[in-house]
């Protein structure tokens, strides 16, 4: 039996022995295959035992999040495998699993020669983001906003310097290739994780477990640096933001 089938067989036989762990409306076959085209893919996976690597994708069934389509992975490291959220697997979690319904949710990375300002006007907190077309200058920071049916909102700004911190002082590996090869990615995803501690999310004990299993991060809610922007209140219900299209929109 090849690697891939041996993976596919034990990720099945947790898949059935754990169901009671899955989201509603989970679809086992569909997970499976997904899985299976992204195992195979995989070549370093092929020295790792086919029950650890079962337990690793199985996380993302817990969540919801389809590996084949990057909303989640599994990280390499040495000897070890960690299961890792992406970017769009936050985006994905939070949508779904916020208590107060979310309109929208995104981060955005702010470039060398971008426009981004915060400012306050009429009372109300105002963000002013104009990118410079086809920017790959540098990054200087980065912002997520969660806009709710409701028409509150939440967000928050890092500047570089304070993800490169994190990286350094809390993260699992900091000197992965991950951050290497999709820094912005990486950038969008920490500042959105911040974001999504200030929202409360409807997780069981077993999501709850994954979805920590999944940051990239050693910190708790405590632990983690809370520097905020006079400009940046922890909830707005009525403000200006940037809309997700570029364009700045009263909500």
């Amino acid at each position: 039996m090849d690697y891939v089938t041996k993976i596919q067989d034990a990720l099945d036989r947790e898949l059935d022995a754990k169901h009671d762990a899955l989201p509603s409306g989970f679809k086992k076959t569909r997970f499976s295959e997904n899985c299976r085209a992204y195992v195979k893919d995989y070549k370093d996976l092929q020295k790792y035992d086919a029950e650890e690597v079962a337990s690793v994708l199985f996380k993302g069934a817990v969540l919801g999040l389809d590996f084949l389509a990057k909303e989640c992975h599994v990280i390499t490291e040495g000897s070890a495998l960690r299961f890792q959220t992406d970017y769009k697997g936050e985006m994905t979690l939070v949508k779904k699993y916020s208590v107060r319904p979310i309109l929208d949710i995104y981060a955005k990375n702010v470039r060398e020669g971008d426009d981004f300002r915060e400012e306050i006007s009429g009372g109300k907190p105002l963000i002013h983001f104009n990118p410079r077309a086809f920017n790959n200058s540098k990054i200087t920071g980065s912002f997520a906003v969660a806009l709710f049916t409701d028409g509150g909102m939440v967000y928050e700004t890092m500047p570089a310097e304070e993800i490169e911190s994190i990286r350094e002082h809390y993260g699992k590996n900091p000197g992965s290739d991950t951050w290497e090869k999709s820094q912005g990615e990486m950038y969008k995803r920490t500042v959105l994780r911040r974001l999504c501690k200030t929202i409360e999310i409807d997780f069981d004990a077993e999501q709850s477990l994954a979805y920590e299993a999944g940051s990239s991060f050693e910190f708790d809610r405590e632990q983690q640096p809370k520097k905020r922007s006079p400009f940046n209140p922890p909830e707005v219900e009525e403000s200006e933001v940037l809309s997700n299209d570029g364009i700045t929109e009263t909500q």
